[in-house]
């Protein structure tokens, strides 16, 4: 690849993210790029099955934190210039300059010389919060059955070697970008699983055995002490992502639930519960330390 080549290559403009964009910037404009260009969309349109491709070309750089400074690094060396010393010693193919190291030109843009791969491709699969905790076998097209891998993130990319466009060398690769349905009631925070467990008022005052479920579908008791407060969390080990023989951890938070509505027994109970303890202030000294 010719050095000019390599310094108009702007994989940021092709996706039309600033060069500082984060990681979550640059996924979610490649997502919506990626819907408008699929080839199913553009039926046999040549010009945006190659707007496409540079897409999902660019998104592959810059969705990986090393391509990306490498990729980065190259760029500043080419606009100030340090390359041409050595690119005066080579003629056409100047990614032999950095040849043989693992660098931004051989692991990124790689030699022109010989037969080639066919291109990578990249398509996008949605799969359930569960299936992406556990994994599963789905099949993507006819003939075509790739597994998920237990404990995939959203924003994940799973490589289906072989799957790509065929070339003289051999097909290139599928590269499925993974898109993870929330779940209502988990969440999921690195290898750690996250709930919010409504509990009365009741309960977090006088204190009991909740029933916590579980992402297994079994359940396990959590004891609250009495006085717990709204808000606070518990780690129940081992409960949360597995990959191996390591697992995350299950991370319940209490949510007190306020009764929209008193009347009868209960509001004359809370009445009395008032009157009880109208000694205690929560908010003693309240206003005066909001001045400090």
């Amino acid at each position: 690849m010719a050095a000019k080549d390599l310094y108009e290559k702007d994989y940021y403009a092709i996706l039309g993210v600033d060069n500082k964009a984060d990681g979550a910037t640059i996924k979610k404009k490649y997502r919506q790029l990626a819907r408008e260009l699929h080839p199913d969309k553009t039926k046999g349109d040549k010009k945006l099955e190659d707007k496409f491709k540079e897409v999902s070309e660019a998104y592959d750089i810059l969705s990986d934190e090393k391509k990306r400074a490498e990729y980065d690094q190259a760029r500043e060396m080419f606009k100030s210039g340090a390359y041409r010393q050595g690119a005066n010693q080579f003629s056409g193919d100047f990614s032999d300059l950095f040849s043989g190291g693992g660098d931004i030109f051989s692991s990124i843009f790689g030699s022109r010389r010989g037969p080639r791969k066919g291109a990578d491709t990249q398509s996008e699969i949605t799969i359930s919060f569960r299936d992406s905790i556990f994994g599963k076998e789905i099949d993507i097209k006819p003939n075509l059955t790739v597994r998920i891998p237990a404990g995939i993130s959203d924003g994940g990319k799973i490589r289906v070697k072989g799957r790509g466009q065929p070339g003289e060398a051999g097909p290139g690769d599928l590269y499925l970008l993974v898109s993870v349905v929330p779940h209502p009631v988990f969440s999921r925070k690195g290898e750690n699983l996250h709930l919010k467990l409504p509990v009365t008022f009741t309960e977090a005052a006088l204190g009991a055995d909740i029933p916590v479920p579980t992402l297994e579908g079994d359940q396990v008791t959590l004891r609250l002490a009495p006085g717990t407060a709204n808000g606070k969390t518990f780690r129940i080990k081992g409960r949360g992502v597995k990959k191996g023989v390591n697992a995350g951890d299950l991370m319940v938070t209490v949510d007190v639930q306020v009764p929209q509505r008193i009347d009868g027994r209960a509001k004359k109970a809370l009445e009395e519960f008032a009157s009880a303890t109208k000694d205690e202030d929560p908010r003693k000294d309240f206003i005066q330390r909001s001045k400090a």
